[in-house]
């Protein structure tokens, strides 16, 4: 990408997603994910109605009088956006590929995150983690990650997300807030996920694309798989092949279901051709 045609695009990505994270996501952002709790401001002299449970009796024997302690919002967090940038992320049949909807979407959360004077990592992962970009602040920062975002390219096409979560919880000591952005054409990451979860505020965002639920009766087709590229002549004239295809999709979505239920992440599915910002609003509703 010749380098005029790379600040256009990161100044309309930069643009748009500043917009909705200014006008639409500020309050919702900060309620639903707020810092990591309460930490210990200033110890001062009891009064009328203060709680009895935050009496600091160390001080208050020495000054032969009650002190309570005080407590404040610790509001600062950090959050780091786990991206995966595997071969199927080159998929899309509509408005948009999967990995522009990816662009979008991160590019959004990094705004929401440096409005709310937060923190904002990447882990950009293939079946290996690619690249660390370690938390700070700031516009400038936010932009390189969408300078990233848009030109980043993998070493490899696979995917192990499990090896991402483990490079996260390894990685960040102190309790984050991770977004996992993944079309999750993965297994066995389980394990991994309820660990990182544990450790830290884990949400999913599952990127797909309609066609990976519903197969087109266009006749003989030639299919590629983006990350291991093996090809397959499917016969898509064929009613059973289109259903058990169909079926396919519907247990990998119920599975993944299931996983983030029992690891207790929050986690929402985004299409390619429809609006995310409601899909985004709807998980920080529900978080709220």
């Amino acid at each position: 990408m010749e380098t005029t045609e790379l600040i256009k695009k990161v100044r309309q990505i930069e643009i748009k997603t500043r917009g909705l994270s200014n006008h639409i996501f500020a309050g919702e952002y900060h309620s639903a994910f707020k810092g990591r709790g309460m930490t210990f401001s200033e110890v001062r002299e009891y009064q009328f109605g203060d709680d009895v449970r935050n009496i600091d009796w160390n001080v208050t024997a020495r000054m032969n009088k009650p002190f309570i302690k005080v407590f404040e919002e610790e509001r600062e967090n950090t959050v780091v956006l786990l991206v995966d940038v595997s071969g199927s992320r080159e998929f899309g049949t509509k408005e948009r590929f999967k990995k522009n909807l990816v662009t979008e979407i991160a590019a959004t959360l990094a705004f929401s995150t440096i409005q709310n004077n937060d923190k904002i990592g990447v882990i950009f992962f293939s079946d290996k983690v690619e690249y660390f970009i370690p938390p700070q602040k700031g516009k400038k920062h936010v932009l390189h990650i969408i300078r990233e975002l848009l030109t980043f390219q993998p070493e490899n096409r696979g995917t192990n997300i499990g090896e991402a979560l483990r490079y996260l919880t390894s990685a960040i000591k102190k309790r984050c807030t991770a977004f996992l952005i993944s079309d999750f054409m993965d297994s066995g990451f389980e394990k991994s996920l309820r660990i990182a979860n544990h450790k830290h505020d884990l949400v999913a965002l599952h990127i797909y694309d309609w066609r990976e639920a519903v197969m087109p009766n266009v006749g003989l087709m030639l299919a590629l798989d983006a990350e291991t590229g093996q090809q397959q002549w499917i016969d898509t004239s064929d009613a059973t092949i289109r259903k058990s295809y169909a079926d396919s999709w519907q247990r990998h979505t119920d599975e993944l279901h299931n996983i983030f239920t029992k690891a207790g992440v929050d986690n929402v599915m985004v299409r390619t051709d429809e609006d995310y910002v409601k899909q985004l609003l709807k998980l920080f509703k529900q978080r709220a």
